[in-house]
């Protein structure tokens, strides 16, 4: 018999390139002192919750961001993959400035549902990596409370698709950096709990 496992989606800690560029899944992109701070937050937000896993994408912000709250809780941090960045394609570290004069950027963030960027993932792909991975943790941790820490387009697929909004409405949605969101799934209705939160209820 199926129990419910709740997960605390959290997106990585403030980097530099937040509001200037796609960092996407370029190396070296790590957590600003800002971040740092976000994440020292975080960690308290969380020390009452039982967490029996700390997933994290493989790029340095998350396993930054995961860290600190696995040690905090005794565990190791898991490398998952399903969970990394969308890839960018040719924009990969390309500025906000750069790519605002391409229509293909504009039509990018207008329809986002038939729209990748340029060699790069559609976001309805990122989200059922994500979502295929999200059931596979479920079962291995029947029950259990698990961290997955993410980036922000990857939290709003799996919001948007556990809520029932079209992938196209993403910029309705605010994940801020270090802020967390809960869901629960089981075998029947999924439920979710928490957006962009500060705090754990």
């Amino acid at each position: 018999m199926s129990h419910l496992t709740r997960f605390y989606l959290i997106r990585h800690g403030h980097t530099a390139a937040i509001d200037h560029s796609l960092a996407g899944r370029a190396e070296g992109t790590s957590l600003t002192d800002e971040g740092q701070r976000q994440v020292a937050r975080m960690v308290v937000a969380m020390h009452g919750v039982p967490l029996t896993a700390v997933v994290a994408s493989p790029l340095e912000r998350t396993r930054q961001t995961a860290e600190p709250l696995a040690r905090d809780h005794g565990l190791d941090v898991t490398v998952a993959p399903q969970f990394n960045e969308i890839d960018f394609g040719s924009w990969t570290g390309s500025a906000f400035v750069d790519v605002d004069a391409d229509p293909r950027w504009r039509r990018y963030n207008a329809v986002r549902s038939l729209t990748p960027a340029p060699g790069g993932e559609l976001l309805i792909e990122v989200q059922l990596r994500a979502l295929r991975a999200l059931l596979d943790l479920r079962d291995r941790h029947d029950g259990g409370h698990v961290a997955v820490v993410s980036h922000g387009d990857v939290i709003r697929g799996v919001l948007m698709y556990l809520l029932g909004m079209p992938i196209d409405f993403v910029p309705r949605l605010d994940i801020a950096p270090a802020r967390i969101s809960i869901v629960e799934l089981s075998a029947d209705v999924p439920r979710v709990v928490l957006v962009n939160g500060a705090s754990v209820p």
